[in-house]
């Protein structure tokens, strides 16, 4: 509805073009070939017939290069004829004037720019009734080249309500914002669980896990792969700023940098086709990997599975890039377009309701103007954005940032813009926000409410500017339909179920380490929060009277070490004596209360052992001279 209100306004703010898409069809006297080529016209002079049986063939007077300004100097030869002059010098009234006064039967103006809408006041409609086309001047050499004696019939087909090829368009668009946002968005809600769970480990990995991540490994290869990027406001001006310089540039210095954007769609749809078809490739059976080596790419020994997969994703790009000019090269185009769409969806991540407003809003004032306002501003009055989408007349290479589809009828608008064209932007702007949607989806616990809304809205604010498209007879932004439409949708969602604040602040808190050791715990909802709070609780109580219970088996298993060890020095003390004493009696030492040696204590012989004197023992208590037959060990 709000996409509908925003184009009846800019309906009547810039008005609807009059001027429509014809055919000419072009043939020498004999008839032997023939070609089409596109023509703009204004029915407001005399209209075209719609039924290419009734344009009558005339033959064509080439006055060129005169721009028919001042009457012909020979005009004996114009009655009955076509006249083919150059654009410029006057006003399209006075050129068909002057040709209507000289009996031709219609006009031909030949444009070296980009064909605009032919046009006069209204009083000068009643004075002519000749038609007033206008041709690209390189459709006139091309023409030229058919022979010198030629035929020309003008005439344009009904154009139809909807066009076939906008249908392959939407079916197109609908399937790579919802599988992209889908799979973002729930790729995004795991990653969390997973970071939770690694986080909220006090004492890092329990036995057996190591064997749960090798087995998961495969999955984390297309992980480790995606580099995510979460956009901040600052990073959104920086990015508006930097594509609106792009887009100028491209604008001025077209036939150079064309080339390098051909190249980095390559390389980066080649990536995408990667990272889309790797899930599928990993459910294959077999994972052998190549032996170890010291080449940079291959170092961490990846699957020969996965190097086939990217050499097969290289080479579809390659044989893009060779044979892009080819009428099939839409069909590898478009595939690796979507490809590249999906992988950026799962790349970029709006961290909240709040960012992704600020990116649609932005991108929709970018949309409107680079559209709508630069043809009352540049040169050409031409709009910007199309000049660099469809390319200007003299470049040979395409953008190739676009989902194309030819046109399938016969139409004055199918031979003038034989593809219709979709650019990226139109996909990954919603595209971010769906994907949002659908991890707020995952977070919350529903069905899935925010992210079917919003695709539906798409899809929605996708027909309406096809409509927007077919009835003004102009390029459209599809961001003026789309934007409105898919955010007021999730706003609806969210303001309907209550949900409107934890929807606008989204995923904005603290880093999960900061909020782990703030808070305790990482968890998804606060439902989920209570109970794995109790079970972190019970868990680390019993850890602790595990703990505390080792650390006492622990001090007591020392304390017995500690005690055998003494007992086995004074054993060890005990058969030394006797060993070095010989058959001379010695007198083992006691220990004090301290544990010290006490010098002066008698001990008791043993059974069978003779009784010591005190002069003896007083020699085995002195220093040992060297004639001493006595030994006294201490220790």
């Amino acid at each position: 509805v709000v996409g509908v209100i925003f184009s009846l306004i800019v309906w009547q703010l810039l008005g609807k073009a009059t001027a429509e898409y014809g055919i000419l069809k072009a043939q020498p006297r004999d008839r032997s070939t023939y070609q089409y080529y596109c023509l703009r016209y204004d029915p407001q002079w005399e209209p075209l017939p719609t039924d290419p049986d009734e344009a009558i063939p005339d033959p064509l007077l080439d006055l060129t290069p005169l721009q028919g300004c001042e009457e012909y100097k020979s005009p004996g030869h114009v009655p009955n004829h076509v006249v083919a002059i150059m654009r410029g010098n006057c006003t399209f009234f006075q050129k068909a004037r002057i040709a209507q006064k000289f009996g031709a039967d219609g006009i031909v103006v030949i444009s070296e720019d980009a064909l605009v809408d032919p046009g006069g006041n209204s009083s000068d409609y009643k004075e002519i009734h000749i038609p007033v086309a206008l041709l690209a001047y390189k459709d006139f050499l091309h023409m030229k080249s058919l022979g010198s004696d030629l035929e020309v019939a003008m005439y344009s087909p009904p154009e139809p309500l909807m066009e076939y090829n906008l249908i392959v368009i939407w079916l197109m668009a609908v399937f790579t914002v919802g599988v992209g946002g889908y799979w973002a968005g729930s790729a995004k809600s795991k990653k969390k669980r997973k970071k939770r769970r690694r986080y909220t480990a006090e004492d890092g990995e329990h036995e057996g896990e190591a064997g749960e991540e090798e087995e998961s490994a495969p999955e984390d290869d297309q992980e480790q792969l995606i580099e995510t990027v979460e956009i901040s406001p600052k990073f959104i001006a920086i990015f508006v700023f930097m594509i609106c310089a792009l887009l100028l540039l491209l604008y001025f210095f077209y036939n150079y940098l064309v080339y390098v954007i051909i190249f980095i769609f390559c390389f980066a749809s080649a990536t995408g086709l990667y990272v889309c078809l790797l899930p599928l490739v990993l459910w294959v059976p077999g994972n052998c990997r190549i032996p170890e080596n010291k080449l940079p790419l291959l170092k961490k020994r990846p699957r020969v599975k996965t190097i086939i997969l990217a050499a097969c994703c290289i080479t579809v790009s390659i044989i893009w890039f060779i044979f892009r000019k080819e009428s099939w090269a839409w069909i590898l185009q478009d595939g690796l377009g979507i490809a590249f769409s999906i992988y950026m969806l799962k790349t970029i991540r709006l961290p909240s309701f709040m960012v992704c407003t600020i990116l649609l809003a932005a991108l929709f004032v970018y949309d409107i103007f680079f559209v709508f306002i630069t043809p009352l501003i540049t040169k050409s009055k031409t709009s910007v954005m199309v000049d660099v989408a469809t390319g200007p007349e003299d470049a040979t290479e395409q953008i190739p940032m676009v989902l194309k589809v030819p046109s399938l009828r016969h139409s004055g608008s199918a031979m003038c813009n034989p593809y219709s064209l979709l650019g990226f932007g139109d996909i990954l702007v919603p595209g971010l926000l769906i994907a949002f949607c659908k991890y707020f989806d995952s977070k919350i616990g529903t069905w899935g409410v925010y992210y079917l809304t919003t695709l539906v809205a798409y899809g929605v604010g996708m027909i309406i500017t096809f409509f927007a498209l077919v009835f003004m007879k102009n390029a459209q932004p599809a961001l003026l339909y789309l934007v409105p439409c898919t955010l007021l949708t999730a706003t609806f969602v969210a303001c309907h179920r209550g949900e409107i604040k934890q929807f606008w602040r989204g995923t904005t808190d603290f880093p999960l380490r900061m909020r782990y050791k703030k808070e305790g715990v990482l968890l998804e909802d606060q439902d989920e929060e209570d109970k794995l709070r109790q079970e972190e609780e019970q868990e680390s109580a019993n850890e602790g009277v595990l703990l505390e219970d080792q650390d006492e088996e622990d001090k007591l298993r020392q304390e017995e070490e500690q005690e055998s060890a003494n007992e086995g020095e004074r054993e060890d003390l005990v058969n030394e004596e006797g060993a070095v004493g010989g058959e001379t009696e010695t007198t083992p030492k006691s220990l004090g209360e301290n544990g010290a040696n006490d010098p002066d204590a008698i001990v008791p012989a043993s059974p069978g052992q003779e009784q010591r004197s005190p002069q003896r023992s007083a020699l085995a208590r002195g220093p040992k001279s060297p004639n001493s037959k006595h030994v006294t060990i201490q220790t």
